[in-house]
């Protein structure tokens, strides 16, 4: 109990700090690419701070000259932390509006072009995924948890349709991304901290192509199918390693 206290003291000086730093650099050298540099050493030093160690497959499958969409599943806050330190190159994230609120920390989320996604408002969603569809114009990755909030029970839920919507109208192919072993790293509400070992497996990108409006209750399935398997297979090895 003492030790998770501790690593999460430490781990709130060091976000202030990043986040401050980020709120306020743009007024000294202003630019995107910078601030998310900030976040992803912030990611690092939280996950080193916190003896939590990620194992990466197939990283070979992230593009570094043009733009995908990253879709992962999300059942900790560690997702974020996990995605920002090891995803390489630029890219923007796609979050729920509650973030954009925490004072400094939502004004840092800002200044590196994050997207704030209001999900209880269809007008404000769409305009949402209007400002991502520029981001990939610019020629930037996007990344989101099409489940919409972490997972309650461990399951993978199923997907919100707004970021198929994107892809399909963009035509950027899709990065399954299954995240194991984050919830019993940090589980949802609470600020208990475990140190240990988490896996990212990053599946080869799906072509969007072939999909329609009317067909894509076929790409979410895919992609869906394609995240729960990896998952369950990763989950299924690591109790057995143990």
């Amino acid at each position: 109990m003492f030790r998770s206290a501790l690593l999460v003291f430490f781990s709130v000086i060091v976000t202030a700090f990043m986040a401050t730093f980020a709120a306020l650099l743009p007024f000294v050298s202003p630019g995107e690419e910078k601030v998310h540099l900030i976040a992803r050493i912030w990611a690092r030093m939280l996950l080193w701070i916190t003896g939590v160690k990620v194992e990466i497959e197939g990283i070979e499958n992230v593009s570094s000259d043009k733009p995908q969409i990253f879709m992962a599943n999300h059942q900790s806050d560690y997702d974020i932390l996990i995605v920002l330190a090891h995803i390489p190159g630029q890219f923007r994230w796609i979050a729920k509006k509650e973030l954009f609120k925490i004072p400094i920390f939502g004004k840092a989320m800002r200044n590196a072009g994050y997207i704030e996604i209001d999900r209880q408002h269809h007008e404000n969603a769409m305009k949402s995924l209007e400002e991502a569809a520029q981001k990939i114009r610019e020629g930037k990755s996007v990344v989101t948890f099409p489940e919409g909030t972490r997972s309650k029970d461990g399951k993978i839920k199923q997907f919100k349709q707004g970021m198929f919507y994107l892809a399909i109208q963009s035509g950027v192919p899709i990065v399954p991304i299954s995240i194991i072993g984050a919830s019993e790293i940090m589980p949802k509400r609470t600020l208990m901290i475990k140190p240990g070992r988490i896996k990212m497996v990053i599946d080869k990108p799906v072509d969007v192509s072939p999909y329609t409006m009317e067909t894509r209750a076929e790409l979410i399935q895919l992609i869906h199918g394609v995240i729960v398997t990896n998952f369950e297979k990763g989950a299924t090895l690591g109790k057995k390693d143990a």
